[in-house]
């Protein structure tokens, strides 16, 4: 099947919007990738340049995105890996030599440079011992609370509670619920069925999987991917349900006492 769609980044005020999918190469390099828009992947290792070393890979992103001297494109590049938790001892060392934790805090820390209006982290403690999630977390919600934009792709729903102001919890591609945090993490919980098994796996929570497996996603049902797995499943779920009021279910949950 085949995805159509639009991907608009706003412009500076007056200025008009760039589809980022129908944007040339030339446009994206040189106006929004760093500038308006900073990402850390969520591979990397194939991220960073294998032959350069960690300081050389960071001051090349200063000097690509400011132009400063050499001095003070070594102190922004030594400041950006200290925000990153990432360690100055190991800055002259190759990708090669880095573990994963630390070659994801080594993209965190390019991806922190250019200060850019949205940022995107996919899966950015993937590798790090809580100390040091709660650390990059902490790290991600200060550069969004400058009037940033973060958008936080993760399984990890400790991450997801410590810096998110908005929840969209997804199933076989789809958005099945948008929530307010305070009200996703909170008393009340979320009203999808999955969403509410997902909190309910955790285990400082009731410590109970969801049952079977996910469907392939080339092969989605017609009615309600999550159907043959939801306790709550009727006839109903056989038809696609419309997403209406940040939820998409036939048979929401009720809030919690």
């Amino acid at each position: 099947a085949g995805t159509s769609g639009t991907a608009l980044l706003a412009g500076p005020e007056g200025a008009a919007a760039t589809d980022l999918l129908t944007a040339g190469e030339k446009t994206l390099a040189r106006t929004v990738r760093g500038r308006r828009v900073g990402l850390v992947p969520q591979s990397p290792a194939a991220h960073l340049t294998p032959v350069r070393t960690v300081r050389s890979q960071l001051e090349e992103t200063v000097r690509a995105l400011t132009g400063t001297t050499r001095r003070a494109r070594r102190k922004a590049a030594e400041d950006a890996a200290e925000r990153a938790a990432f360690p100055a001892g190991h800055l002259d060392r190759y990708p090669h030599e880095l573990s994963g934790g630390l070659a994801q805090r080594a993209a965190t820390a390019l991806a922190l440079i250019g200060d850019a209006r949205l940022l995107l982290a996919d899966e950015p403690t993937t590798g790090l011992d809580r100390d040091l999630v709660d650390r990059t977390v902490d790290e991600l919600r200060r550069h969004a609370d400058d009037g940033r934009a973060l958008l936080l792709i993760t399984h990890d729903l400790a991450a997801a509670a410590r810096i998110a102001d908005r929840v969209a919890v997804m199933y076989a591609g789809r958005i099945v619920e948008i929530a307010p945090a305070h009200r996703f993490f909170g008393p009340a919980g979320p009203r999808h069925p999955y969403a509410r098994g997902l909190l309910d796996a955790l285990p400082d929570r009731a410590f109970t999987p969801i049952p079977g497996m996910p469907p392939e996603l080339s092969a989605l049902p017609e009615g309600c991917a999550f159907a043959p797995r939801c306790p709550l499943a009727t006839e109903l779920c056989s038809s696609r349900p419309e997403f209406t009021a940040h939820l998409a279910c036939h048979h929401p949950e009720q809030p919690r006492a």
